[in-house]
């Protein structure tokens, strides 16, 4: 399979979602396919959603599909229902009733909108060192997921922009070394996706690495695109700086139009002097929002939402609060910036957490997701009574 292809044909004004428990090699799904088959002008393209419980499988159509009709498809054997879509998000979104918990695994972890993994690390590389007592403080904590900046954006164009390339092949290994499964790496151009997928190559594959699209590339669409062309690397996409959310979703699905599906959504705070003194207006509330608009797991970034360390009288940080505030609506991952000694780092140091913190943050964002899973029970046994 070529790194990259396009696939706008991809694009389905109709989907046929099969019931749960039609496979490939069942009957019924060859009949169906016969059936399509001899429909003119269309083609077909298999999707299959992974869910908690099992796997379902959508048959996109693309072609003249004005011209089929719905109901013939519907009473075929093994065809839960079949949908027209006219969303505008017309891969990622969720289609009128559709409301099951769908997502994606790689390299052994799982994303969904039902699942949380906490991302934490150095928004820049700076040394081994510092990387290395990182990684295994993460792994004395539990968790297999990081956050490792090499290439870094930045506004000033004579501030650090990262190691690029020469970091990824020992940053890799120490993943390897720790059991880090899944590191999350902004690219800021399309030769970086290369230089991260040669550095794997020549490291052996010790980890995976989930390509990060930051806030200033949402609307460069060409990037996006041969990002969608790549399969084999799933793709968190920041909300843009100043847009609206709606352009911010169709940027994702600028990702999935060419064929990559395995999008996380992450919100970052908006860039508006109305959250001062945060960095940036935290804009949490839109996790259920975007849950609902699509079948994106979603991410939240309490690090640049606040940008700061400043602690309210309770005694938390201003970050911990936004994060509960995140997990508490249903977030799904949590990119937040953690350094062994924030003094010296190269980008953002007074905004890191610190590695005595990071029990306490990890217990604290339990809690939170225990009284999200409360609150969801309580939805549940209420909609149940109507």
């Amino acid at each position: 399979m070529p790194l990259y292809r396009s696939s706008y044909e991809f694009i389905p004004p109709m989907i046929v979602i099969l019931q749960s428990h039609i496979t490939e090699q069942s009957p019924e799904y060859r009949g169906l396919m016969e059936f399509l088959a001899n429909r003119p002008n269309i083609s077909t393209r298999i999707h299959k959603e992974i869910g908690t419980q099992q796997t379902l499988t959508e048959i996109y159509l693309v072609g003249d599909t004005a011209a089929l009709d719905k109901s013939e498809i519907e009473v075929l054997p093994g065809v839960e229902r079949v949908v027209r879509v006219s969303e505008e998000y017309r891969i990622l979104g969720r289609h009128h009733d559709d409301t099951r918990p769908t997502g994606f695994e790689y390299n052994g972890v799982r994303f969904g909108q039902d699942t949380l993994h906490v991302f934490a690390g150095l928004c820049a590389v700076d040394v081994p060192e510092h990387v290395e007592t990182m990684l295994r403080a993460l792994r004395d904590n539990g968790q297999v997921c990081t956050r490792m900046g090499a290439y870094k954006p930045r506004t000033n164009p004579y501030s650090f922009q990262g190691h690029g390339k020469a970091c990824l092949p020992w940053v890799f290994e120490l993943a390897g070394k720790y059991g880090i499964k899944v590191i999350a790496m902004e690219i800021t151009h399309d030769s970086h996706l290369d230089e991260i997928n040669e550095a794997l190559r020549m490291t052996g594959n010790p980890t995976g690495v989930m390509l990060q699209i930051g806030t200033r590339n949402t609307q460069n669409f060409e990037l996006l695109k041969i990002v969608g062309r790549q399969h084999q690397l799933p793709v968190l996409l920041k909300r843009g700086f100043g847009i609206t959310l709606e352009e911010s979703l169709n940027a994702a699905e600028y990702l999935a139009s060419e064929g990559n599906r395995n999008v996380v959504f992450g919100l970052r705070g908006m860039k508006t002097n109305m959250g001062d003194p945060h960095r940036n207006f935290v804009d949490f509330a839109h996790v259920p929002v975007v849950k609902r608009l699509t079948r994106m797991p979603v991410c939240i970034d309490p690090s640049h939402s606040v940008g700061s360390r400043e602690r309210a009288p309770d005694g938390m940080l201003d970050v911990m609060h936004v994060t509960a505030q995140g997990v508490i609506a249903g977030a799904n991952m949590i990119l937040v910036d953690f350094h062994p000694a924030p003094h010296k780092a190269l980008v953002d140091g007074p905004q890191a957490l610190t590695l005595d913190e990071l029990p306490y943050f990890l217990e604290d964002v339990a809690l939170a997701r225990a009284a999200y899973e409360k609150r969801r029970a309580l939805a549940d046994r209420f909609l149940k009574r109507k």
